[in-house]
């Protein structure tokens, strides 16, 4: 047995070597270029439109103005995007020079529909001059200007937006640079970029999801792209990893009293990649995992018709005006009311310039009031056939419900249900509104990549700047393994390769 392995070994170790030598030279770049990148993310995400921007862009509801009853705009919609109720319905105004409310739909299948509640029009498509108006009113600058209609381009390449296409990109003209993009079939300002946001993007998040234009214009091919480089710099990590050690000695040391048999950037890179191999290889198997590779960590779609009975709606027409029309100027004036139903009773969601919520029955025009016993019987229908085993009111973000780079809602209930997949539901104990779900999928991809890949540990990310000492720290440490391997390879690249053993052979003869 030793005397098989004894042949077999010199052959693996020169595949060991040459392997992470030729994959290595292309997987340090790529390595130095995402921890670069990943530490400008800690601090300016991707451009959105948030919730809190959308809403202070908005001008406040004129409910008096809106005659039409949602069942009527329903019925101006296509027959075919009304066999199902809509995933969305909210009011709010319609900015630029026709302001008026509006009801803003999203149907079953995502599209996107705004129809007037003043007079049952369906509204759009939206031309340059509207946009224009309308990004005008929703920024506060007179001097906004139109500067092109596009499909897409660098900061509106998600798929998310592609109900609202083409968009117009709107110049605002002030201070930050700020450009806004207002849909052409809505009319509704659907993201915002600044100056400052577009520059660190390059740096940030572009290079770090290899986000480019044409390339993320194609999703299957970017997925195809980002999951086989992933890929080949895990062998890369992996095999440098196995070389690390076995070139490491830590009691019988090297003559020169080192650890390492080498010097200056192969020193660098031999010990620095020891230090933080662990972390670079947990950082790009969790980049490559979050690509979800052979649908491992596919979810089961969201049953519509289990969502019907647990809301209620379709039952009768949402009662139209409501009971009690809110008023209000200033901050504190609703800027949108989204339709809602909660076991039968039709909900109406305020929400204000600064995100403020308030939810009230619709049919009374007192404040909603939902017991747990009422959360618990009504969420039975969200998963027919499996109990439930817990039902938590939670006031605290744990391990599976955190904000780090986004709202959630707390108080909030979590009902545990026992059917196959372990789900999981999150109930927002004043509306009643499922604002969240995992299941067992889910709760190990959130250990195999946001805890693997951000370290978004509650106990960290609550503790700033913890979080942000640690990932600049193991970030540095990956740097320095990365850029020494970076030089070593383009050293090895720029190399005039010598005459073969042969060569010198057939040279010495000569000479003699």
């Amino acid at each position: 047995m030793s005397t098989a392995w004894q042949r077999a070994w010199p052959p693996l170790r020169r595949a060991l070597y040459w392997t992470h030598r030729w994959l290595g030279i292309g997987g340090c770049l790529l390595f130095v270029m995402w921890f670069v990148s990943g530490v400008v993310m800690m601090y300016v995400g991707y451009p959105n439109l948030t919730d809190e921007e959308r809403l202070a862009g908005l001008a406040p509801v004129r409910f008096e103005q809106a005659v039409v009853a949602p069942s009527v705009a329903l019925e101006a919609l296509p027959p075919a995007v009304r066999t199902q109720p809509p995933r969305r319905m909210a009011l709010e105004m319609q900015a630029g020079a026709d302001a008026q409310p509006v009801w803003r739909i999203v149907d079953a299948r995502g599209g996107r529909h705004a129809v007037s509640a003043r007079d049952g029009r369906v509204l759009g498509p939206v031309d340059a001059a509207q946009a224009e108006a309308i990004a005008r009113d929703f920024s506060a600058q007179p001097g906004a200007r139109w500067a092109e209609t596009l499909e897409r381009d660098q900061w509106t390449v998600p798929q998310g937006l592609n109900p609202l296409r083409p968009l117009h990109r709107i110049e605002v003209c002030d201070a930050a640079g700020t450009e806004l993009y207002v849909s052409s079939r809505t009319g509704e300002v659907v993201r915002d970029t600044t100056r400052a946001e577009r520059f660190w993007n390059w740096l940030g998040a572009v290079p770090h999801w290899i986000y480019f234009t044409p390339l993320r214009a194609d999703p299957p091919l970017w997925h195809d792209v980002v999951v086989w480089l992933s890929a080949a710099c895990i062998v890369s990590a992996v095999t440098g990893i196995v070389i690390g050690i076995l070139r490491i000695r830590l009691r019988r040391r090297f003559r020169s009293g080192a650890v390492t048999p080498y010097t200056g950037w192969m020193a660098w890179h031999h010990i620095a990649g020891l230090i933080g191999g662990f972390f670079v290889l947990t950082w790009i198997v969790s980049g490559w995992l979050s690509m979800n590779p052979n649908g491992w960590f596919q979810r089961a779609p969201a049953d519509a018709a289990a969502m019907a009975r647990y809301t209620g709606t379709g039952a009768s027409p949402f009662p139209w005006p409501p009971a009690v029309v809110p008023v209000g100027e200033g901050a504190g004036a609703p800027r949108e009311a989204l339709l809602m139903g909660f076991d039968g009773k039709p909900l109406l969601q305020l929400r204000d310039a600064q995100a403020r919520v308030q939810v009230v029955d619709a049919a009374t025009g007192a404040p909603a009031a939902i017991a747990r016993e009422d959360i618990v019987r009504a969420a039975a229908r969200l998963r027919p056939g499996a109990a439930i085993t817990q039902a938590t009111l939670q006031t605290q973000e744990d391990f599976h419900w955190y904000g780090h780079h986004r709202t959630r809602v707390l108080p909030v209930w979590r009902l545990e249900f026992d059917d196959a997949a372990r789900s999981w539901l999150y109930i927002d104990p004043t509306s009643g509104q499922v604002a969240g779900s995992n299941d067992r999928n889910a709760r190990l991809r959130r250990w195999l990549f946001n805890a693997a890949h951000s370290l978004d540990f509650p106990w960290l990310i609550q503790y700033r700047p913890a979080w942000d000492l640690v990932m600049w720290f193991l970030s540095v440490i990956g740097v320095v393994a990365s850029a020494s391997g970076v030089v070593i390879g383009w050293r090895r690249l720029r190399r005039k390769p010598g005459p073969s053993p042969v060569q010198r052979g057939l040279q010495g003869s000569r000479v003699s």
